[in-house]
């Protein structure tokens, strides 16, 4: 089997954290560390040029922040998964940067191993908080549930039972066999569904709807057709 291979790029203005992460980096022989940035237009062109797998983004920037840089990456290079980077894990800086589209936040004092796992998870695609973190986004996902009226009235109730099984993790073969649908049919409806979410990309549209509460579900029934 062909071994995997993750290039990393690191988004910070502090030197001694850049290099730091970079030593991480390389001991392990499943990344590689592509390239550092100091600011945020830095993290949009080293994404753009670069290509990453994963670009771990300080949150906090000169000039551009981290926010606005990731909204910016996953404009221009929707197939960079972002990882936020914090000192911080207040629940309002967990929102805005699910609503940027980030798959990822973990907090800067995080152990070695916890990092690795955030890197590992984000180029797998998956939506992964840090340890420190995860109560925040439980905390977040819990009151969206709560909200009487459903989430995205912009979908129609079959685009939000795809999303909601999308976010749940599923595959699109087993979208459609849950739902009843067409493989296809499942495919135009993810490529409808970032769209009307206002959202580049499928990675982001799930980021939303974690957020709203969707994909904890597993066995609920189809929807009427």
């Amino acid at each position: 089997m062909e071994e995997v291979n993750i290039r990393v790029a690191v988004a910070d203005d502090h030197t001694l954290f850049r290099d730091g992460l970079r030593a991480l980096f390389d001991s392990v022989p499943d990344m590689t560390l592509v390239g550092t940035a100091a600011t945020g237009d830095e993290a949009i062109e080293l994404a753009v040029i670069a290509r990453p797998s994963v670009l771990l983004m300080d949150i906090r920037m000169p000039g551009m922040n981290g926010l606005a840089a990731t909204r910016r990456v996953r404009a221009l290079a929707p197939e960079v998964a972002v990882v936020m980077l914090t000192m911080v894990d207040d629940d309002e800086s967990v929102s805005a940067a699910l609503r940027e589209g980030a798959c990822g936040y973990v907090l800067k004092d995080a152990d070695q191993e916890e990092m690795l796992r955030v890197v590992r998870a984000a180029a797998r695609g998956e939506l992964l908080f840090g340890a420190s973190v995860a109560q925040h986004a439980r905390q977040l996902l819990e009151a969206a549930s709560r909200s009487q009226q459903p989430p995205f009235p912009q979908l129609s109730e079959r685009e939000r039972a795809v999303l909601d099984l999308l976010a749940a993790g599923y595959e699109t073969a087993r979208i459609a066999q849950t739902l009843h649908l067409s493989t296809k049919t499942v495919r135009n409806y993810l490529t409808v569904i970032p769209r009307r979410l206002g959202v580049p990309d499928r990675a982001a549209a799930v980021g939303l709807a974690r957020q709203a509460g969707l994909g904890r579900g597993r066995n609920r029934p189809a929807p009427p057709i």
